[in-house]
């Protein structure tokens, strides 16, 4: 009935990582659809939490750069990059002492930017894993021009709409939440499948297969856009895959 339990009483390995290594592995699938991938990458993701701490580690693990994190207060901007003893330093900062981010650019002497979001730092890939409608369409026009090529939200409705019509005017890899974050779902179901089962899968056992379930939820996503006239329209495959997936359900059980 509960997910997200504690080690000793049932809980799942990996599943504080899975929202943000899921919303990675979807910009992964995306990028993937033009034969690139995050080796090399300028990334910029929003937030310092939970789900922003876990892309920052998957996005260093897939050979990308991050370059940014935030919290309420503005901005950090890292051009060597949060890795290693920065990334740590991030997670205590963020998990054990609950400081503020400007502690971080202090600590490591790099920039910040008080009261301000990450999106006016050129990038290849936004990760917005923060909070709900924390990129407007100026945001999204700025990052179009600075170069960005793939968005992949791990917040609930990062984008407003004004955004998300930016994004799809201008071809980008758009990776809506409903789609791209659910790698948090999608681990509480493997964490009550290994209950149902009594087994405790390996990190590595779990990791595999979150990475498989947003691969299929991008493959779903993608063919679905193709098949409905909008290939890499990610937001349209989301909508109506999700649309037909229930409505062909009600059919079956005579509901409609």
């Amino acid at each position: 009935m509960l997910t997200g339990k504690g080690l000793n009483w049932g809980g799942s390995l990996i599943r504080p990582e899975a929202t943000g290594y899921g919303c990675t592995y979807f910009a992964e699938e995306m990028l993937k659809t033009r034969g690139l991938s995050f080796e090399g990458k300028i990334v910029c993701v929003s937030g310092s939490g939970n789900v922003s701490q876990y892309a920052i580690e998957k996005v260093n693990q897939l050979g990308g750069k991050v370059v940014t994190a935030s919290d309420s207060d503005g901005t950090v901007v890292d051009k060597d990059g949060i890795k290693g003893e920065k990334w740590e330093y991030l997670m205590h900062l963020k998990n054990v002492k609950r400081g503020r981010i400007a502690e971080y650019a202090e600590k490591f002497k790099c920039e910040y930017h008080a009261g301000k979001r990450p999106w006016f730092v050129k990038c290849d890939v936004a990760l917005p894993c923060a909070t709900q409608n924390e990129i407007n369409g100026e945001e999204a026009e700025l990052l179009v021009s600075n170069g960005c090529i793939c968005v992949s939200e791990g917040a609930n409705m990062p984008s407003d709409p004004a955004a998300i019509e930016v994004f799809l005017k201008n071809k980008i890899l758009y990776g809506p939440g409903k789609a791209a974050n659910a790698g948090g779902v999608a681990t509480s179901g493997l964490e009550m499948s290994q209950n149902s089962m009594r087994l405790v899968w390996s990190r590595e056992e779990v990791d595999a297969k979150l990475h498989q379930i947003m691969r299929t939820i991008h493959q779903n996503c993608y063919d679905t856009a193709k098949e409905y006239g909008d290939a890499g329209n990610y937001m349209l495959g989301a909508n109506i895959h999700g649309f037909v997936k229930v409505a062909n359900a009600m059919m079956d059980q005579g509901l409609v």
